[in-house]
């Protein structure tokens, strides 16, 4: 059994693995309990695994998470709370961006890395930023919506 130490959203935490490339997905999901960040596809093409390593968005189904191992990794519980969400949580709330749910973590993981590095996106850059996160129900126009929706709150508006 290996030892494996990561800092997740704020916290040091430690797990053992007998699998050194178990993917940091099912670390966060089994050793960690933070059920947030959803198994897809398994190969990186649907974007339901999303977590933010050192402020980028990383798909967690294909990370080992010994790659990881001394950078920040935010999952969705990360963001915020039920009584304090994070703006681009409660602008998902407000244009009620969520069908089923089970993309919708992928896509606030997504649209906050983009919104850290371009504080006021285009329609287009949000499109882009995305299109590799797939929804099935067909929420997307109220996801674009919720993501320009937080890019225009006043900065740290929580």
């Amino acid at each position: 059994m290996a030892k494996l130490a990561l800092r997740v959203n704020g916290g040091n935490r430690e797990i053992e693995s007998a699998d050194p490339d178990v993917p940091l997905l099912y670390v966060l999901r089994n050793h960690l309990g933070l059920t947030g960040t959803h198994f897809g596809c398994g190969l990186a093409q649907c974007g339901a695994c999303t977590v933010l390593v050192g402020g980028r968005a990383v798909r967690s189904c294909v990370t080992p998470a010994r790659s990881v191992a001394g950078q920040d990794v935010v999952t969705i519980e990360g963001l915020g709370s039920p009584d304090r969400p994070d703006p681009l949580q409660a602008a998902f709330i407000a244009e009620q961006a969520a069908q089923c749910g089970y993309c919708t973590a992928g896509m606030v993981m997504t649209a906050r890395a983009l919104l850290a590095r371009t504080r006021r996106p285009s329609e287009q850059q949000v499109r882009q930023a995305l299109a590799g996160n797939l929804c099935r129900c067909g929420s997307h126009a109220r996801v674009i919506r919720a993501v320009l929706r937080a890019a225009s709150a006043p900065p740290g508006g929580r």
